[in-house]
Parts: structure tokens; C-alpha cells; sequence
């Protein structure tokens, strides 16, 4: 089928997915990677910390397509449609 197998830049992946279909799977496990780097090195400096220092702010995440940047802010508007699991992902690029 050829809908299936459109490139990441075609301009139906791009209309039914906005951002989050110029990230592959790569591009998600790359950003989960630097997260954890990100707090690996927060919990090493907070705890080689002087302890009369004032504690470190907690890294933020590397910002991911449809991910809202508030916390109380949905991630899909009100249709409540919800991201690709891993599984689905590999599935549409197998």
C-alpha cells in the first residue's frame, strides 16, 4: 500500500501529524537518552553538593512533538487522541 510507506516529509504524514512525523524512532530514543544524561548529572551535582548550598533546579526535558510545554495543558486539544505507543511506531516502520 502505497499511503503506508510515504516518506517523513510527505505533506499527508505532515497534515495528520504535525511535528511528530518528522521524529522517528531514533529521534524519541535520542531524547529519552539526554533526558536521563541530563538527571544522571543533576543527581551527581546534588549530591556532591556544599550543604549549605542551595539545592539545584531539576533538569527539563528535551521538548517532544505533541507534548504540551505546560503540565496541566493537554497534549491533543480536546479530541483526546493519543500519541503512538513504541510497539505502533515500529509497526508503521517495519
Amino acid at each position: 500500500m502505497l499511503v503506508r510507506h510515504l516518506p517523513r516529509d510527505s505533506a499527508l504524514l505532515k497534515e495528520l501529524h504535525g511535528e511528530a512525523a518528522e521524529w522517528s524512532l531514533t529521534d524519541y530514543l535520542l531524547a529519552n537518552v539526554i533526558d536521563r544524561l541530563a538527571e544522571a548529572n543533576w543527581m551527581f551535582a546534588m549530591v556532591n553538593r556544599d550543604e549549605d548550598s542551595e539545592p539545584l533546579d531539576y533538569p527539563e526535558p528535551v521538548p517532544r512533538p505533541g507534548q504540551p510545554s505546560d503540565p496541566g495543558e493537554s497534549p491533543h486539544g480536546t479530541s483526546g487522541d493519543s500519541l503512538p505507543s513504541l510497539q505502533e511506531i515500529q509497526g508503521f516502520l517495519s
